[in-house]
């Protein structure tokens, strides 16, 4: 089993309360499929927030990315391919920002164990094109999380209640812009 499904089973456990539809879903490590799967999720389910996780393979730290970038996916997917022109929608916008100011998500949260890093650089991959499109679709209503791979310190149980504290943050500062 990968890491991620690990980490979000966890997450799934824990749940975020009774007042939230957590849904879990795997997207493929290939541009094309996730961006369509992407689509589907803000056409049909319409949800209040997308939050996307990611395994950074070299991270010590969670990282809150802000924003997602159009250009400059020149990277092979699983299946060898990469977007046409390099960029996630072509005639979208140099990059999108989250509707989550994760600086203050950043200065705001602690989870005990780990250190927690603010970027505005999802790495011109998967993820990052994962995220523009989740925010192209969703304007703006997107969030992404990169995760450090699991070791004895840094366990999928611990990495699913630092998702929970960070979701639930999340979720407050969408409750604070719908009031």
């Amino acid at each position: 089993r990968s890491p991620r499904v690990l980490i979000l089973k966890e997450l799934s456990k824990q749940g975020l309360g009774k007042n939230i539809d957590l849904r879990i879903m795997q997207l493929p490590v290939v541009y094309q499929k996730a961006k369509e799967q992407v689509f589907k999720i803000w056409t049909t389910l319409q949800p209040l927030l997308t939050v996307h996780v990611g395994l950074a393979s070299s991270a010590k730290a969670i990282i809150l990315e802000q924003c997602g970038k159009n250009k400059g996916y020149q990277e092979m997917d699983a299946c060898g391919f990469h977007p046409e022109g390099g960029c996630c929608v072509l005639d979208g916008p140099e990059k999108i920002e989250s509707t989550i100011n994760m600086k203050t998500l950043w200065k705001n949260i602690s989870v005990e164990g780990t250190d927690i890093i603010f970027s505005r650089d999802a790495g011109r991959y998967i993820c990052d094109y994962t995220y523009y499109t989740s925010l192209y679709y969703g304007n703006g209503r997107a969030a992404f999380i990169h995760v450090p791979p699991l070791s004895k310190s840094v366990t999928a149980v611990f990495l699913g209640k630092a998702l929970q504290i960070i979701i639930l943050e999340m979720l407050k500062q969408c409750g604070e812009e719908r009031e």
